[in-house]
């Protein structure tokens, strides 16, 4: 079956998806129905904040002390295997369950705030029910792709850092080590970009094709396959647009912190009612893809038909 549409535009779902959000969230304001809403979009969202680092660096004078720091951690791990081995172990298994647990959680969010967008309601409990089985194929699918992306990823930057290191101990730079470096770590960049690909198109037209059709991930990744291959053209568009739509709504977020002496950047890192407060974007962003996705036909329209079986 071909899925293939004309005149679809990636500028008339901005003003639908405004509009949308207005509608749900002031027409009329609802603090309680603000709140439930953005606890579920808190849900579809969790684990997925960024985090942020600062490296320093230092000149040929550091370097002693940071071999006499090596060395020092390097001998009080050996002297102290007998625990250390068996908390890191439990630390990982611990990590790596909550890792899980947040991957389903969020999973099942993702349909429950879908739900309230197109639906224009505050519930928890019956989504939570309703799309109990598009959720779990959902989270084994992203929960496939996360481990195939750490078993490429890990090597690779283990590969880079090993051979940084081996530089930085000889105080040279070889040619050869330099350009494989270059070379592993574009291998890298490309594997995370094609990771962030998957999660945008999962995101953005996965959930809405399996809450309109129930059934496996797999199914719905061999429609968005053939809506993708009918229609390259409109989704290399979409995707251009949206990188746009993030430069726009990241600068409106700077300059509201600015303005804000930082109060509103402080606001928005809270866990839960950053996302609160964060709501109104998030929501457009949800609507404007399922706004787009609706231009493609009435069988990919969230808001008319009925969702995936109960």
């Amino acid at each position: 079956m071909a899925f293939q549409a004309q005149n679809v535009s990636v500028t008339l779902p901005v003003s639908q998806a405004v509009d949308h959000v207005k509608r749900v969230l002031f027409n009329p304001f609802d603090l309680a129905k603000w709140f439930t809403i953005g606890f579920c979009a808190w849900l579809a969202y969790l684990g997925q904040q960024g985090f942020r680092g600062n490296f320093g660096g230092g000149g040929r004078g550091g370097d002693g002390r940071v071999q006499d720091w090596v060395r020092r951690a390097h001998e009080f791990v050996l002297s102290n295997l007998y625990w250390i081995v068996p908390v890191a172990i439990g630390l990982a298994v611990f990590l790596l369950a909550l890792w899980v647990l947040i991957m389903w959680l969020s999973s099942r969010g993702k349909f429950m705030f879908l739900h309230c967008v197109v639906r224009n309601v505050a519930e928890v409990v019956a989504p939570w029910h309703r799309f109990a089985r598009e959720g779990l194929t959902l989270f084994w699918f992203r929960l496939i792709v996360a481990l195939i992306q750490l078993v490429i990823l890990v090597p690779l930057a283990v590969s880079i850092g090993v051979l940084i290191w081996r530089m930085v101990q000889r105080h040279e730079a070889s040619a050869g080590g330099i350009t494989v470096a270059i070379a592993l770590g574009g291998l890298l960049l490309l594997v995370c970009i094609v990771g962030l690909i998957i999660a945008k198109l999962t995101n953005d037209f996965i959930v809405p094709i399996l809450f309109l059709r129930g059934g496996s991930c797999m199914d719905a990744w061999l429609v968005l396959r053939e809506l993708l291959s009918a229609n390259p053209g409109g989704f290399v568009l979409y995707f251009l647009f949206q990188i746009l739509l993030s430069l726009a709504i990241t600068a409106c977020v700077v300059a509201l912190v600015l303005v804000t002496c930082c109060i509103a950047g402080c606001l928005l890192a809270l866990p839960f009612l950053g996302t609160v407060l964060f709501l109104p974007v998030l929501m457009f962003q949800r609507a404007y893809s399922i706004f787009y996705l609706r231009q493609y036909g009435t069988e990919f329209d969230v808001f008319a038909a009925t969702p995936g079986p109960a």
